[in-house]
């Protein structure tokens, strides 16, 4: 009765230390699956995967869990333009209405002189200290970091930015 108890105890700390194995290797088998920036600019798919991948790896000192997140697609067409106004109007409304410190706002997209326009232009009308303890995350490129910071200075967010 004891040598099986034995068995029992030793057969259960095996199987405890291989899970706990397999488990590290699929960890890091997820961060090795890094997303690489689309080369095309109408891959919109690829472009979301790849700055939902961004927005994920800069989320400290957000609680919660669901960042707002933006993509601004390139372009000039009708089609691109007409989705980038409809989604500043979207933006302009939460700007508007303010956001719970502690959440984060997150911008990117192909084109980043857009972005940072898209940006500018959606915090154009923020009250001073409004978005106080919130996180507004722009990525892009790093001509245009300095206009994106100065456009959100009033609004007292907390600004990151990361290079594409």
């Amino acid at each position: 009765m004891r040598k099986t108890f034995h068995a029992m105890a030793l057969g259960l700390g095996l199987a405890l230390s291989l899970s706990a194995c397999q488990k590290q290797q699929h960890v890091a088998a997820q961060q090795a699956a890094v997303v690489q920036r689309p080369a095309n600019p109408d891959d919109v798919a690829g472009w979301q995967q790849y700055l939902g991948q961004l927005v994920q790896d800069n989320m400290q000192g957000v609680t919660t869990d669901s960042p707002y997140v933006y993509f601004v697609p390139a372009g000039s067409d009708a089609n691109s333009k007409g989705e980038r106004d409809r989604q500043l109007e979207q933006v302009q409304g939460v700007v508007a209405r303010t956001v719970l410190p502690g959440n984060m706002l997150a911008f990117g997209g192909p084109d980043s002189a857009t972005t940072a326009r898209f940006i500018e232009n959606s915090f154009s009308g923020a009250q001073a200290g409004s978005f106080k303890g919130v996180t507004v995350l722009f990525i892009g490129d790093k001509a245009d970091e300095a206009a994106v910071a100065k456009a959100l200075a009033p609004s007292a967010a907390t600004y990151k930015f990361v290079q594409m």
